[in-house]
């Protein structure tokens, strides 16, 4: 594969990719660096890249263990999982503000899901994966991710409620 198939084939995900890193990572230097990372490893594998099925995914699954072995590493002792990649212009201040702070609420939410509930509901929510790619990402059965996914809605619908009625209801 020559380099402009390479960019054909794989620049189009690149930016999956790198949400992937930066929720992992926390860190937008971080996840730029992974996603170089990735993209290097992929570019090495140019010869064997035809052999895979879907490119995406194993990009994917590349980017998810490299970002878990950086969190493990120990250089990575000041990394968390974090989300924050929401942006709206074309709203008022306020309307920004307020979707800031229910950002950093959910933020805050995920934080304290188990590892696998947050992964899954990053990939199905955020980056809008089907539960048989999720299943594949993440080596699980389907039905495994669905009961995840919703284990990990219920809980930050019922952490939501809390803050927002104030002990009423």
């Amino acid at each position: 594969m020559n380099q402009a198939e390479f960019v054909k084939v794989v620049m189009p995900f690149k930016d999956k990719l790198y949400r992937l890193a930066k929720r992992l990572l926390t860190s937008s230097e971080e996840a730029e660096d992974a996603t170089q990372e990735i993209l290097m490893k992929l570019w090495s594998k140019n010869n064997k890249i035809e052999g895979y099925n879907n490119v995406e995914a194993f990009a994917m699954t590349m980017t998810k263990n490299f970002c878990l072995d950086r969190l493990k590493s120990k250089q990575a002792g000041n990394l968390k999982l974090v989300h924050s990649n929401y942006s709206d212009e074309n709203t008022s201040l306020q309307k920004q503000v307020e979707a800031k702070d229910s950002v950093n609420w959910v933020e805050k939410i995920m934080e304290d899901l188990p590892h696998q509930q947050k992964m899954v509901l990053q990939l199905r929510d955020v980056e809008e994966y089907d539960y048989d790619e999720i299943a594949k990402l993440l080596e699980m059965q389907p039905t495994a991710v669905r009961v995840a996914l919703s284990r990990a809605r219920k809980t930050v619908r019922e952490k939501l409620m809390q803050k927002h009625s104030y002990g009423i209801g």
